[in-house]
């Protein structure tokens, strides 16, 4: 297993203006992790520790989100987070975290001799890893919609009981990845940019994800902060 350090915040988080910005995120993230954690906590539904997070397009903040969320998650006295890459095409969290190429995702679903332990990263922070997305496969929704996957999933989802499993996956209306593995989630995390996404991609999105039984929507980028808080659930 190999080990990585990275700090409290991503560094998209670390560069922003002002001085009191690590708090402000990390409240933010704490409110919107506290109904995912609910959920699964409640037993309210299936698989409800898989936990997808994504966007409708590109440049929505997604993996900034998931990121920060499972720092977050991660700080729970009693949880442990497995945070993984599903972005085949154009990973984001290598370049966020100094990732070294490897194996990933794709070669557990491809080689059977490997084993989870094998690809995932452990991070400095003793409750969160890392599974990287490994090479790109130009079979990847394929793989992704296999049963070698849903093995691979219900694997990860029973080996520790109180992990939480977030997705860091592609873009929902730039390829069918991101609708096909949202199918198996428990949860999924939509984000939505407020400057940018039309209300047409924010409908097409809702509507891939509707096999899903849990959507929660992040308003992400809005240049006042909304009240109540930027979060909703279905």
């Amino acid at each position: 297993m190999r080990h990585i350090n990275f700090p409290t915040l991503p560094p998209a988080a670390m560069a922003l203006p002002t001085v009191p910005v690590h708090a402000v995120v990390a409240e933010e993230f704490r409110i919107i992790k506290r109904p995912l954690l609910r959920r699964l906590r409640d037993g309210d539904g299936a698989r409800c520790n898989l936990i997808a997070v994504t966007s409708a397009a590109h440049g929505e903040g997604k993996s900034f989100c998931a990121l920060n969320l499972a720092l977050s998650m991660a700080m729970e006295r009693d949880t442990t987070v497995l945070l993984v890459d599903t972005h085949m095409a154009a990973p984001s969290l290598p370049a966020m975290l100094g990732l070294p190429d490897g194996p990933g995702m794709m070669e557990l679903l491809m080689d059977d001799t490997l084993n989870a332990a094998d690809v995932i990263i452990k991070s400095s922070l003793p409750t969160l890893s890392i599974l990287p997305a490994g090479k790109t496969h130009h079979h990847a929704a394929e793989l992704l919609a296999s049963r070698d996957m849903e093995r691979l999933l219900a694997e990860l989802a029973s080996r520790y009981a109180d992990r939480v499993i977030l997705f860091d996956t592609a873009p929902l209306l730039v390829t069918t990845q991101a609708s096909v593995l949202a199918a198996q989630m428990g949860q999924v995390v939509l984000v939505v940019d407020a400057e940018s996404t039309t209300h047409a991609a924010l409908a097409e999105a809702l509507r891939q994800l509707e096999p899903c039984p849990h959507i929660h929507l992040v308003y992400n980028k809005a240049r006042v902060k909304p009240a109540p808080p930027v979060y909703r659930s279905r």
